[in-house]
């Protein structure tokens, strides 16, 4: 069974039409969070009780300024309208130093989620919304590689060169930046369908078959995971995991 979805999702690829688009149009105003709904774990839709999203400078900045202990205390910061097919494009960079009892894992550690689940609902413990995440990292000042753009899947599940896989995440050819410089990163999502990552212009990864299903997420409603059922549109949600980060020139040009 599993083959012959992966034999039909692969044609469709192939016999995507061209797709009209409409001009980039901006989710952040640069100036407060308006449009956006914030989602921290341990509080309801809507709390940020510690200031963890904020404008400084005309950046959307994740801090820890507030934070006494990380405590686990992952967020999501969800724009407030669903997309289907679009092609999202930002800057990010991380700056300064991890937050008190950040996991080891998430130091420059960041990302964006496409095709989520609504942030309510999400109950206050669950950790992370069911979705598919485009991941950014940064290097660790070693000179080893540590590329960004990679491809993570809580509750979900991708077909990656034309194969069904359960595996997690997925590194990309994108090149790795151990600074604090600005990176681009843009994605483009066609339904369940296909989904293309880009930084700094060039392609580095590709995947497609999106569903929902598997782990690496926890405290959600069962409702909210159908195994199986196509993952065709849903809302986009930037990351806060530990350490500080900051966005501009978040936009988003839908596909008609």
């Amino acid at each position: 069974m599993v083959r012959h979805s992966v034999t039909v999702l692969v044609f469709v690829f192939a016999a995507l039409p061209v797709q009209a688009e409409t001009e980039w149009v901006s989710l952040f105003n640069g100036r407060d969070l308006t449009g956006w709904t914030p989602k921290i774990r341990g509080q309801e839709p809507g709390e940020d009780r510690q200031n963890t999203f904020r404008v400084v400078d005309g950046l959307l900045t994740v801090s820890y300024a507030d934070y006494d202990d990380f405590d686990n205390q992952f967020g999501h910061l969800f724009y407030e309208a669903p997309y289907s097919r679009y092609r999202l494009r930002l800057e990010y960079r991380f700056i300064g130093d991890q937050a008190p009892g950040g996991e080891a894992w998430a130091f420059k550690n960041s990302g964006v989620m496409v095709h989520s689940q609504p942030p309510e609902t999400m109950p206050a413990e669950q950790t992370f919304p069911i979705s598919i995440e485009v991941q950014f990292l940064g290097g660790l000042g070693d000179g080893k590689a540590r590329p960004t753009a990679n491809m993570c899947s809580p509750g979900t599940h991708i077909v990656y060169r034309g194969e069904f896989t359960e595996t997690h995440c997925i590194p990309s050819a994108a090149p790795t930046f151990h600074g604090d410089e600005w990176v681009q990163m843009e994605v483009l999502v066609d339904t369940d369908q296909r989904v293309v990552h880009y930084v700094n212009g060039e392609v580095v990864q590709e995947y497609g078959g999106l569903t929902i299903g598997g782990g690496v997420v926890d405290g959600y409603l069962p409702e909210m995971k159908p195994e199986g059922k196509p993952l065709t549109s849903g809302y986009i949600a930037l990351q806060s995991e530990s350490h500080p980060v900051q966005f501009r020139n978040i936009e988003i040009k839908t596909l008609d």
